[in-house]
């Protein structure tokens, strides 16, 4: 098993936490308590959710919680407004450039450090577009578990339009969400296409008419799987899709080893016995408890800076 971390300080609610460039709220929003789905709302009013340091402080904080937390089963990203994210906040500026050694071994990407927690969260995410985003705006997406958007939404990937590259690790997600060919050709361009754009499919489940439209069918698609699916599932099913090995054999030895542990298993009894019973499911698996023997079967890669001054001889590059 990963080493797991100290364990987080959970809150009595996620309504009045003292973020400043999010906000959490339950669902539905009058429980007082944390509810099975959170709703994750970017929210910089008349900066249209631009993208900054705080956010990324925020998300990180935010993703790490939610994911520890069992009362938590869902979670849908949405914007303040009319516009998602419009991506980094330009009006701020970029970071000194890094000098030393050591500072440019330990420098992270802000994106790709929003982008890992998602990835690493044990609760699905869903992307609830209720407008435009670019850059960072839409690769933070990239490692939810599900993305809507309104037809209204423009896209844009638009790095070399401003002198950068692809970042929060949308260089390893995007080919693998829409191939190859079509990321090549947004990121060659820069340009901002419509969600509905050829070049954009397989990158949304649904295009919907309206920002109201996505937000109610994300609510859909969570209470959904809250109400049908083990937790355990889905996490081990996440990292068969982005973590598994590079052949259809290999892959049929993963996929053998993880059944063959979750037979008999408190989520797998419960799901047939339901089933049989004709009645709804009460999963209460933990992936930390019942997780398979061979998890986790890839090699964990850490990414954490180490302390200040200090040459990071762990990270590949």
């Amino acid at each position: 098993m990963t080493p797991q971390p100290s364990p987080l300080s959970l809150p009595a609610s996620y309504h009045d936490l003292p973020f400043t460039d999010i906000k959490l709220s339950h669902h539905p929003a009058s429980s007082p308590e944390p509810t099975p789905i959170i709703i994750l709302t970017l929210h910089r009013p008349g900066k249209h959710n631009a993208f900054t340091e705080t956010m990324t402080l925020e998300l990180e904080s935010a993703f790490a919680h939610l994911s520890a937390d069992p009362r938590v089963k869902c979670i849908i990203i949405t914007g303040h407004g009319k516009i998602f994210c419009a991506g980094a906040d330009l009006e701020l500026g970029f970071p000194a450039h890094p000098g030393s050694p050591a500072e440019v071994a330990n420098a992270r990407d802000g994106g790709g450090r929003v982008s890992l927690a998602i990835h690493r969260c044990l609760k699905p995410t869903i992307a609830a577009l209720n407008g435009s985003a670019v850059g960072v705006g839409i690769t933070m997406t990239l490692p939810m578990s599900i993305r809507l958007a309104p037809r209204s939404a423009k896209i844009g990937f638009v790095f070399a339009r401003r002198g950068l590259v692809m970042e929060a690790a949308s260089s390893y997600f995007l080919p693998r969400l829409i191939g190859r060919s079509r990321t090549m050709h947004l990121v060659t361009t820069g340009a901002v296409y419509p969600a509905e754009h050829k070049l954009l499919e397989g990158l949304f489940s649904e295009v919907l008419d309206s920002p109201e439209e996505v937000m109610r069918r994300a609510v859909e698609i969570a209470t959904e799987y809250v109400d049908n699916c083990s937790g355990v599932s889905w996490a081990l099913m996440r990292d068969m899709v982005w973590r598994g090995p590079g052949s259809a054999e290999e892959a049929h030895l993963l996929d053998s080893r993880v059944i063959h542990d979750l037979f008999g298993s408190k989520d797998n009894e419960e799901g047939v016995r339901s089933f049989m019973e004709k009645r709804p499911v009460k999963f209460t698996g933990k992936l930390e408890e019942d997780a398979p023997a061979v998890y986790p079967w890839w090699t964990p890669v850490d990414v954490v800076p180490r302390a200040k001054g200090v040459l990071d001889d762990k990270a590949k590059l």
